[in-house]
């Protein structure tokens, strides 16, 4: 077997190969799209003055972002660009990556919920990855450090084309792998382009019955685009020592200068390629600098980054985004952002995170058509939609129709019954068209069904009012196809049994009172959310303990699970414009961290004529989203 150093040159060709064709991709017709959820206006004070000044049409292209989804396709559509935003290619000065380097972390995260019994206090439940996330971290060490370069030479090579002609590239690695990292980078940005190799050190104690030095430094390698690089050197310079100016001043007046001609003491020294700074740890958890990420770096350290190699209104990206801390430099270092990461809990501490700091309105994106890019990956060239849903009808345990009834392959039937199963198109969002259409073949096919199960990738936000609006009672069910289902078809192919697969109930928003008032020359709103019904605890990746603590909390408060609510007064139907939020650790509404108000009161909205269409929008401590909308007249 080939060592690894022998393998290099196969990865490093492998992956420029994959990175050409996603290039291909992007300047064709056929481009990969990103999908705004939310324009994000942080708000945690109810009285807006000028709420919708500057905002209402703010352009995407002059937004930061915050991105949910592979990076790999994320850098994709940021290069393709769109009619909504502007190609990002040869404009981002600075990209700072974390990758995670270690194939044995534990990547679960815990979550902590009230407890309704007093002597018990708050019930911590230990969440595992989601699926997606699972398979997204087994896949780059599936076979060890090879797939996982292997995995990071396209993103790298693509990082690369979005690097403006003076960017630069910030990789932060530790000793598994970093050397390897280094020599794919000297191969796609030049060895001569090698700025720094900068060693971050830190304190800490080591494991008893150590045999070796106790291993307290990680390594960023800084690469510039070409040889010219923003190098800001004002922000980041630091005093000389007295007996540095003693010593410099000495020499000086020896050899006949007069030391005042030199500013030495006024600039101050710029740092050594070795910087000393403590582990995020040890800085106290604020909700702005630090918010207790497993893998967050501390804000200095990324400070110094940010200050150095971009400028004010430069854009700074960060393709692993983990705890947001390179967002939140950037925001208050007046800089542009981009950040994605394939994690819902991370993206949900980001957004928190920079409503936290006042940040500039921001765009929250999914990846348009995940599902079917991913399933490209799955199947190659040789995907079609239609066997996608005949795969998910089999794992439902429904037999196919005849070809002549079922020509896209999409129906099913369960045998032994007079059930309809009709699986949808991951490329569409089952809303109330699809509802009305599995009503009428319900009704009409073969002579008619008892019930009808429409099986779901995507839907609309509305769609749990619809179906209660068409009054169809036990006759029509909608399920969701399990989000990570794509990954384990990759993972396991055939393999992958009925069993092994749940298909969960909708998770549903129900609202209370509305209220609209005038209030002199302007408006005031009040929404309240009334209830929150969970997709099925059976769908997470919990184990019997921790499904048992959930069940409780469901069954006493289910409101206790949202972790974030927002509100959008005059919703288009289109951008969900968020300007009220409150979510869990916001003290400045209540004082329970653990628990989001039920009631936001917006005022300072300026006078409408005719109905107002409120939208709220809540996004659970998993990451489920949840919408409902209403008509206040």
């Amino acid at each position: 077997m080939k060592s690894l150093l022998e393998q290099l040159p196969s990865i490093v060709a492998e992956g420029k190969k994959e990175a050409e064709r996603v290039i291909e991709r992007a300047e064709s017709n056929y481009r990969l799209g990103l999908q705004t959820r939310e324009l994000v206006i942080p708000s945690k004070d109810t009285d807006w003055k000028n709420l919708f000044s500057g905002i209402k049409d703010t352009p995407s292209d002059h937004a930061s972002r915050l991105i949910y989804g592979d990076n790999l396709l994320a850098i994709a559509a940021l290069l393709a660009g769109s009619e909504d935003n502007e190609s990002l290619r040869g404009k981002i000065d600075l990209i700072y990556i974390d990758p995670p380097f270690d194939s044995k972390a534990d990547y679960r995260t815990s979550v902590k919920l009230p407890s309704f019994d007093s002597e018990t206090g708050n019930i911590l439940i230990s969440q595992k990855p989601t699926i997606i996330e699972q398979f997204a971290y087994t896949d780059t060490w599936r076979d060890g450090a090879f797939s996982y370069l292997r995995s990071m030479v396209p993103r790298l090579s693509l990082m690369r084309e979005l690097l403006s002609p003076t960017g630069s590239i910030f990789t932060h690695i530790d000793w598994h792998v970093g050397h390897y990292v280094k020599i794919l980078m000297d191969e796609i940005f030049g060895k001569q382009n090698l700025r720094n190799e900068i060693v971050w050190c830190y304190h800490g104690p080591g494991s008893p019955g150590m045999r070796q030095y106790n291993r307290k430094h990680d390594t960023i390698f800084w690469y510039s685009k070409s040889d010219e690089w923003i190098f800001q050197d004002q922000d980041i310079r630091e005093k000389h020592s007295e007996k540095t100016l003693g010593n410099f001043k000495s020499g000086l007046e020896g050899s006949g200068f007069i030391a005042d001609d030199y500013s030495l003491e006024e600039k101050g020294k710029i740092p050594e390629d070795w910087w000393v700074m403590a582990i995020a740890g040890r800085y106290p958890v604020d909700g702005r600098k630090r918010v207790g990420y497993d893998t967050e770096k501390p804000w200095p350290l990324i400070e110094r980054i940010v200050k150095t190699a971009s400028k004010p209104g430069s854009i700074v990206a960060d393709f692993f985004g983990g705890s947001g801390v390179v967002a939140a430099v950037a925001e208050a270092n007046n800089r542009k952002w981009v950040v994605s990461d394939i994690g819902k809990p991370a993206c949900m501490i980001m957004r928190k995170r920079l409503i936290d700091l006042d940040a500039k309105p921001f765009l929250y994106q999914h990846i348009g058509d995940y599902q079917v890019e991913q399933m490209r990956s799955t199947m190659g060239s040789r995907f079609r939609i239609g066997d996608l849903a005949e795969i998910v009808l089999g794992l439902y345990g429904a037999l196919p129709l005849p070809v002549e009834e079922n020509p896209n392959k999409n129906m099913g039937r369960i045998q032994g019954s007079k059930t309809l199963v009709l699986a949808d198109s991951p490329n569409k969002m089952t809303g109330l068209a699809t509802l009305r259409r599995a009503i009428e073949i319900r009704d009409n096919l073969m002579g008619g069904w008892d019930k009808v199960v429409i099986l779901g990738w995507n839907f609309s936000p509305t769609i749990g009012h619809d179906i209660e609006a068409l009054g169809q009672g036990d006759r029509l069910e909608v399920l969701v196809i399990p989000p990570d289902l794509l990954d384990r078809l990759k993972k396991k192919g055939h393999k992958l049994k009925a069993d092994e697969v749940r298909f969960s109930s909708l998770q549903y928003l129900k609202l209370g009172s509305i209220a609209r008032d005038r209030q002199g020359d302007n408006e005031a709103l009040s929404v309240s959310i009334a209830n929150y019904v969970l997709l099925s605890p059976d769908a997470l990746n919990l184990d019997e303990a921790n499904r048992e603590k959930l069940q409780n909390v469901i069954n006493a408060d289910p409101l206790a699970l949202i972790e974030y609510w927002s509100v959008d007064p005059d919703y288009d139907g289109e951008v969900f414009r968020s300007v009220w939020q409150d979510y869990r650790g916001n003290t400045e509404n209540d004082a329970d961290a653990y628990r989001v108000v039920t009631t936001a009161r917006l005022t300072g909205l300026p006078k409408k004529a005719g109905p107002r269409r409120v939208c709220v929008r809540v996004v659970d401590v998993f990451g489920f989203e949840a919408e409902a909308t209403i008509e206040v007249a």
